[in-house]
């Protein structure tokens, strides 16, 4: 049987999932967009498109095997699921935010019988409680921002990346509830079953992480020059020299630089000689 992997099917962590799944090699096909299921077949892998929301659930209750989705959504549906790797997207975190007129600074002077508006009420329920706080939340779908201006809500709790959306609805952040990314989850029951075939799933998308701020530098260099060269390019287990036939002055050195990297390694090389400097893009590293 094949793994089923739920991904969103649209949002803010749609579009990278995708991405990431597609560099490492599991094909989705060319109508994946208009379809709600797709199945890689050389890959032994059935991709899943529905709402991040949902995904815990269908882990949970074993509909899917894995599924990529917030670790926020994760953490509000309660289920006790094995995080398998964080993917370093959707980076953002779930925070109260007060109307900037109410004179709330902190979570601390929010008073009891205060309404907060959220589509987290759980996680809401929560910290509030921890600290004590006798607070009506108040469940909503849509937009969060816009309850405090209705007067239907003194406060909210909603999913916060830059701000911006909350300083433009005179809204300011007064507490941080959690921090949140995409991650691959599964479950306890899932994962005994189906271990190995997870594990080349999380180690292929590992590897295209890994190789997203890499380069390959290739160069010729002065042989006198190597022992500076090589202190110079540690490369994962140092620089790969390689002779050049028919030129006993020169080596080839080969070497896998971080993108920050580059500007500097070039000039360097440069300096120390270095010709036909080459660099060349990663689709994938196994480290």
């Amino acid at each position: 049987m094949s793994i089923k992997m739920a991904i969103p099917n649209k949002g803010r962590l749609s579009e990278r999932a995708v991405e990431l799944l597609s560099k490492s090699g599991i094909d989705l096909g060319e109508d994946w967009g208009r379809k709600l299921y797709v199945t890689a077949e050389e890959q032994n892998v059935e991709i899943i498109f529905v709402r991040a929301g949902d995904i815990p659930a269908f882990i949970d209750a074993g509909a899917v095997d894995m599924g990529i989705t917030g670790e926020d959504l994760v953490a509000e549906s309660g289920y006790g699921l094995r995080k398998l790797m964080d993917l370093q997207f959707g980076i953002c975190r779930l925070s109260v935010a007060a109307p900037e007129s109410s004179g709330i600074r902190n979570a601390d002077d929010v008073p009891d019988g205060a309404k907060i508006a959220t589509s987290f009420p759980n996680l809401t329920r929560e910290f509030f409680g921890s600290m004590g706080k006798n607070v009506s939340v108040m469940e909503i779908s849509g937009a969060a921002e816009i309850m405090p201006y209705l007067g239907t809500a003194d406060l909210i709790s909603d999913i916060v990346a830059s701000g911006s959306t909350l300083r433009m609805n005179g809204l300011a952040e007064i507490a941080k509830i959690m921090d949140s990314q995409a991650a691959i989850y599964t479950s306890e029951k899932s994962f005994g079953k189906n271990r190995a075939d997870m594990t080349d799933i999380v180690d292929s998308v590992k590897s295209v992480m890994a190789a997203e701020d890499r380069k390959y530098l290739m160069a010729d260099v002065p042989k006198n020059r190597l022992g500076q060269i090589q202190s110079m390019l540690p490369g994962i287990g140092g620089p790969t020299v390689l002779n050049i036939a028919g030129n006993d002055e020169m080596v080839a050195v080969h070497a896998v630089i971080s993108s920050k990297d580059v500007y500097r390694a070039v000039n360097d090389l440069k300096r120390l000689g270095g010709k036909g400097i080459l660099l060349l893009s990663i689709d994938r590293l196994v480290e």
